[in-house]
């Protein structure tokens, strides 16, 4: 229970310009989690060093990023989610400018840490002024351009770090932050409201088991690929870290349900089952989003010969969908059943992925990936703003910082599952088409080489065959949204039971 809370704060009559101060924080952040996988081979060329290394760039993002976020959404309840927030755009703003100044690689991936971590502060906050000054029965469309910023986001990167690495300089990538990061400072310290704040006890034992669960679950999945899901050193192996963040993580949900004072997260949040199911659909759009661009970026570069900014390119038609049907989207999610939106935006997303693996080859038109990138985009309009709408309308305002949290963490770890689900099957489907060319073929389309033409037609099989794995987790996403209860549009509670 929360002990005490700040004077009441009168809410603005108007909430979208504050959300909008937002979206630029929040947009850039999640820029930042595709935009480095094109500009590696110019990290590793410039900085003299292994690929091995310069996979860590990524990678220290993505974890550090996801690990906190059940605790950095808590601290938004605790001391105002505009305090946090900018907190957050600072810390993320300046390590952009060290990632960009850097000349190591291991000086590169410590800022990424330190970037991570500012974007893991920012991110449940943006959700949680939503919910906190926007009414259940309107919050659709506030989440629609939430959730429209996330799926666009993800797909500007590649297109915005090839036209950079190519022009500019990899360097670019980080230091065009700057800018932007404190152009959203100045907004958001202008037009976000000082939300009231809970004195919450904080429960430490639940912020240690929750680091260290998420972390061991996090790195064991995203570094399997690398070690083969084997031995890293000596006894330490991925399936033990694996297992015994699996083991921390049940203990962690035991101290949840056992804590009498304040848990961390508290389970009474899944009692409502929309606020479950939508935490369970959001991991698999983002498995899907995730899992699907990376063998269709490997095919482009490697088969049809384009480089990174020509690949990126084709994902235009999919990014202006989703962003011209999110308003709309986002009208009917405050009218219409979860259900019906959700269901249509799965449905459409896994037709949409199994006909691009049906059309892949060595000769496939251009309309055609473009038709099937814009069909893809059009489902994925109704999957974002729905999916967090739903799950954050009854939510009680004491816990919309710690709801939030919970979600994005959801949706983060289905972002690494994804990454780790494609890795592994683009390994295996290029074991049995293409076992001679494997490492060449991998090669190839990192550079944005072709392959010899006799090898197109089996890599394109493999490519066709691995995109298949996005496309059934959008058939999982559409049987899970089926139990998705009619909402309630009531305002929230304001105060937890």
């Amino acid at each position: 229970m929360s002990s005490a809370s700040s004077p009441t704060r009168t809410l603005p009559e108007n909430p979208w310009p504050a959300l909008w101060a937002m979206v630029i924080g929040f947009f850039m952040i999640l820029v930042d989690s595709t935009i480095v996988s094109v500009a590696t081979p110019a990290i590793r060329d410039d900085l003299a060093t292994d690929y091995n290394s310069v996979i860590w760039v990524t990678s220290a993002y993505l974890l550090a990023y996801a690990v906190p976020l059940l605790i950095t959404g808590r601290l938004g309840d605790r001391f105002g989610p505009k305090r946090v927030y900018l907190t957050g755009l600072v810390v993320f703003t300046a390590s952009s400018l060290w990632c960009g100044l850097t000349d190591s690689v291991e000086s590169l991936i410590i800022a990424r840490v330190v970037q991570g971590f500012g974007a893991s502060m920012m991110t449940p906050q943006t959700m949680a002024v939503i919910t906190r000054t926007f009414p259940a029965h309107s919050r659709g469309r506030a989440m629609a351009l939430w959730g429209a910023t996330a799926g666009v986001a993800t797909l500007v990167g590649p297109v915005l770090g090839g036209v950079l690495v190519d022009n500019a300089g990899w360097e670019w990538i980080f230091i065009i932050n700057v800018p932007v990061g404190l152009v959203g400072f100045v907004l958001a310290w202008r037009l976000v409201p000082r939300l009231e704040t809970h004195t919450h006890r904080f429960d430490w034992l639940g912020v240690a088991l929750s680091a260290v669960a998420m972390f061991l679950i996090v790195f064991g999945i995203q570094e399997g690929e690398r070690y083969d899901w084997g031995t890293i050193s000596g006894w330490l192996s991925v399936p033990l870290l694996i297992a015994t963040g699996l083991v921390v993580l049940a203990v962690f949900v035991t101290w949840q349900a056992r804590n009498r004072s304040e848990p961390l997260v508290p389970l009474s949040l899944f009692r409502d089952r929309n606020f479950s199911v939508s935490n369970v659909a959001i991991s698999t759009v983002s498995f899907s989003v995730t899992a699907m661009a990376f063998p269709f970026m490997l095919w482009t570069q490697t088969v049809l010969g384009y480089d990174a900014t020509q690949a990126g390119l084709l994902f235009v038609p999919m990014a202006l969908v989703t962003a011209a049907m999110a308003p709309m989207v986002g009208k009917m999610s405050d009218r219409l059943p979860p259900r019906r939106l959700a269901s249509v935006g799965f449905g459409t997303s896994a037709i949409a992925l199994l006909g691009t693996a049906w059309v892949i080859a060595p000769d496939t038109p251009l309309w055609q990936l473009l038709a099937l990138n814009a069909v893809l985009g059009f489902g994925n309009a109704f999957l974002w703003a729905p999916l967090a709408s739903t799950a954050t309308r009854n939510l009680p305002l004491s816990s919309a910082g710690a709801g939030s949290g919970v979600y994005n963490t959801t949706r983060q770890v289905g972002a690494v599952l994804g990454s780790a689900a494609i890795a592994a099957a683009i390994a295996g489907r290029l074991a049995v088409h293409v076992p001679q060319a494997t490492d060449a073929g991998q090669g190839a389309g990192a550079a944005g080489g072709s392959l010899p033409a006799q090898l197109a037609g089996p890599f394109s099989d493999a490519m066709s065959e691995a995109i298949i794995v996005p496309a059934l987790a959008f058939v999982v996403g559409l049987v899970v949204v089926q139990f998705f209860a009619a909402p309630s549009h009531a305002a929230p509670r304001h105060a937890e039971r």
